[in-house]
């Protein structure tokens, strides 16, 4: 069942790369983080894309949010937490290649479990793409739901980073 407003976060690990190989680029350092624990005290936007370097998600999802990065942290939220089924190194670099850095954390979850409790997971298998997320954004504030937004296959409105703005400023 799909995480609803007025529920606390699940427990669980994300984990995160912020470092990168002077030598020669790759990201290193793959931190495993605490959910609950990132999240106490904070408002946190997070929003879940299928995979990293697909198209929508690299055309539009992401650059949303590093576009509106500072209106959205001005209307209220301490974070942004961009999350997908893909591992830490890949997010990375991901996210140097978006210049997300300062603006998104990205947040790897490789093998789904954090995913799957919130009950975003979705079986792409079929497409060669294994167990991904819905396309999805939430506000939680000190671990609860205050909005969630869930895109059916096919949809961009319910998640974007100006649909979220909107929702910060209610």
């Amino acid at each position: 069942m799909t995480i609803e407003v007025g529920q606390q976060i699940p427990d669980g690990k994300l984990t995160e790369c912020v470092e990168f190989d002077p030598e020669n680029g790759c990201p290193m350092n793959p931190s495993p983080m605490d959910v609950r624990e990132m999240a106490k005290g904070k408002t946190i936007v997070l929003f879940t894309v299928p995979g990293a370097f697909t198209p929508l998600c690299s055309s539009q999802h992401l650059p949303g949010y590093v576009e509106h990065a500072d209106a959205i942290k001005a209307a209220g939220a301490d974070e942004i937490w961009c999350l997908a089924v893909n591992d830490a190194f890949v997010m990375a670099a991901w996210g140097r290649e978006q210049k997300a850095n300062g603006k998104v954390r990205m947040m790897a979850d490789g093998s789904a479990e954090y995913t799957k409790a919130l009950g975003l997971d979705r079986d792409l298998t079929g497409g060669g793409m294994g167990v991904r997320s819905f396309r999805a954004a939430m506000i939680i504030t000190d671990g609860e739901v205050k909005y969630i937004g869930v895109e059916a296959s096919g949809e961009f409105a319910k998640s974007k980073a100006e649909t979220i703005l909107e929702e910060l400023k209610k």
